[in-house]
């Protein structure tokens, strides 16, 4: 009796062979291996962007966009190729392995020599690297229904090869900020699953030469490919030191990529300096007015604190400066990337600028997120010093909401102050009235005040607390900036930095990221 007709071309009564060949193996191991290094493409491209523009939820959300839409067109266009499906599945791996495995090496030089060409290439590459792999995932199925049609149904095809698509991009979702990104870089991950990429087309040369046209070729294409990633691999420190020469002034004495940010610590004749993302964070020479205006206003008004919370700060430098109250008996300081207070604990030319504060008895350090700790810290303080980055991203801007000084005010002893680096009230005027009618609005008293220091220009704070503030009678010896006499002019604002109508800062709206994208963004140096 004649089998029944399928009509997914596979007979009613067939038995799928129990036995996997090599071949079929090896074009389902392709799709895993390829959806992982579609995913991790995307991904460094998103977070390169969002290390070097800011505001990661945009640079994120426009990565990712541009690229699905790249993928639907490669899906749409993989129906013109008819002919040599397995020849231009092979192609296109090695195109996806050069052009996405280079991309993170490419763009991080290109910001550093053509900053102004940086946004034109990053979304051309990722638009291009999206076609690419929209057409992969098309070939495998049409390859895979063409060689093993008697093995699968369409329904049983589409299943097989989704499952690893997705099991592939889980893999590399969850190793890309924990494994990869750490250990080896970002230029070091794209090069090394560009290798991936290229491992599939060498892979299917093998498998499949004998239909093969010119196997020479394709193998001399394979070795090129190959060759220029491995360099790239290998050359990956000689390229970011090469990059940050041309970008930062004086000698790179460190530089990492953790997976919060990019740290860099130059060195040079005019001192050190601390830059994170490309943003200065302080200068060694002028630091002592930053941390000084950022500690001491806030710790001699309390007079006699005990329990010090540093919000930020991994450097140390705020630390050392409240560790000059003999009355504090603990310090908690809540950074949430260990690679700065890793740095900071034990490069012997960091530790003498934080006077070895970082290993002080009187210190805990957590590495985590102050939000999230705060929702469960059980401590009260009498001193709070948040010293974040500026708010030039909603991951940034969320520290700097009513929710977050709810959560602060909530940990406050009584008489306790808290003190905010709150960015300049000169450049970005709105930005800083705004935080001060955050602070008001959970009902602190606030006392907002200014400095100049000469690698920022006039920098702006707010100091609060449930007790106005009152000038201290004192100040700790040896202080290099402030004193009793010149404090009460700090708290003056003249015309142009004088305050302005603002709102306040929710988590559920976040104007603040967006004023001061705004206010920065009109100022080029």
């Amino acid at each position: 009796m004649a089998a029944v007709p399928h009509p997914g071309g596979v007979p009613a009564d067939a038995t799928p062979p129990s036995r996997v060949r090599p071949a079929e193996l090896a074009l389902l191991v392709s799709v895993f291996v390829v959806a992982a290094c579609g995913l991790l493409y995307e991904l460094a491209a998103g977070a390169l962007a969002s290390y070097l523009l800011g505001d990661s939820v945009l640079q994120f959300s426009t990565v990712i966009g541009a690229y699905l839409f790249a993928m639907g067109i490669g899906s749409w266009l993989s129906r013109y190729i008819e002919r040599q499906l397995v020849a231009n599945f092979l192609r296109i791996e090695l195109l996806v392995g050069l052009v996405g495995g280079l991309l993170p090496a490419a763009l991080f030089a290109l910001y550093n020599v053509a900053p102004s060409s940086f946004r034109f290439a990053l979304y051309g590459l990722v638009l291009a690297v999206g076609t690419l792999v929209g057409l992969e995932i098309p070939l495998v199925m049409r390859i895979l229904k063409r060689h093993f049609s008697e093995r699968y149904a369409l329904k049983d095809l589409v299943s097989q090869v989704l499952t690893f698509d997705y099991l592939g991009a889980l893999a590399v979702s969850v190793a890309f900020p924990l494994v990869l990104v750490p250990q080896l870089g970002l230029i070091r991950t794209g090069a090394f699953f560009g290798l991936l990429n290229a491992g599939v087309a060498v892979w299917t040369l093998w498998l499949f030469r004998a239909e093969l046209r010119a196997v020479g070729a394709h193998l001399l294409a394979c070795a090129l490919t190959v060759a220029a990633l491995v360099a790239a691999f290998a050359g990956a420190e000689r390229i970011t030191t090469w990059a940050e020469d041309r970008f930062y002034a004086d000698g790179v004495l460190y530089s990492a990529t953790s997976p919060y940010q990019r740290v860099v610590v130059t060195a040079g004749k005019a001192g050190v300096r601390l830059f994170l993302n490309g943003n200065l964070q302080f200068h060694s020479r002028d630091e002592y007015r930053y941390h000084e205006a950022l500690v001491h206003p806030a710790m001699a008004a309390h007079r006699a604190p005990r329990r010090v919370l540093v919000l930020g700060g991994g450097d140390g430098l705020a630390v050392r400066e409240v560790l000059k109250y003999p009355a504090v008996e603990q310090v908690t300081l809540v950074e949430l990337d260990p690679h700065m207070t890793t740095l900071f604990r034990e490069q012997p030319l960091l530790r003498r600028l934080n006077a070895d504060a970082l290993h002080s008895p009187k210190l805990r350090i957590v590495n985590a997120d102050a939000f999230t700790w705060l929702e469960q810290d059980t401590g009260v303080y009498d001193v709070v010093i948040v010293d974040f980055p500026d708010p030039t991203n909603f991951a940034i801007g969320k520290l700097y909401t009513s929710s977050f000084y709810r959560l602060v005010d909530h940990h406050l002893a009584a008489g306790g102050y808290v003190t905010v680096q709150t960015t300049s009230p000169l450049i970005a005027r709105r930005s800083f009235w705004t935080v001060v009618a955050t602070l008001e609005a959970v009902g602190l008293s606030t006392a907002p005040y200014h400095v100049h220091v000469p690698s920022f220009g006039e920098w702006g704070f707010v100091l609060a607390g449930r007790r106005p503030w009152a000038a201290p009678e004192a100040l700790p010896p040896g202080l290099r900036f402030l004193d009793l006499a010149g404090l009460p002019a700090l708290f003056q604002f003249p015309p142009d930095m004088a305050r302005v109508p603002a709102e306040e800062n929710r988590l559920s709206n976040q104007v603040l990221v967006r004023q001061y994208e705004q206010e920065w963004g009109k100022v080029h140096w």
